[in-house]
């Protein structure tokens, strides 16, 4: 089981954000912004590359309300997902990055 399987069975506690029966956002542990919250599907996928167009279309609505619950959609704020060993994923379940809060370099802060 990795680390976010275990942040969904509540094995591991997290800063929950927002929840619904499908995803999870929470604040990252180690953060490379002023806010770095993370969003991840409560399903197993590995990657991007996995996931359905049906469910990223969830996905892509869950994301938007985080970023509403968090103050920054207007603001602006950076969206990533690494995909695989030379993309830079370490836990192999997807995962994206919400990256806000401030003016964000290039590339510093991937």
């Amino acid at each position: 089981m990795n680390i976010f399987e275990k942040i969904i069975t509540g094995e591991i506690p997290s800063k929950k954000i927002l929840e619904n029966s499908k995803f999870l956002a929470f604040h990252d542990i180690a953060p490379k912004a002023p806010i770095h919250a993370l969003v991840i599907p409560k399903q197993s996928i590995k990657d991007f590359n996995a996931i359905t167009p049906e469910l990223m279309k969830e996905m892509s609505e869950f994301i938007l309300e985080v970023v509403e619950e968090l103050g920054i959609k207007e603001s602006g704020y950076r969206l990533i997902t690494n995909i695989g060993n030379d993309g830079g994923q370490e836990v192999p379940h997807l995962h994206f990055h919400i990256l806000g809060g401030a003016k964000l370099k290039w590339p510093e802060l991937i």
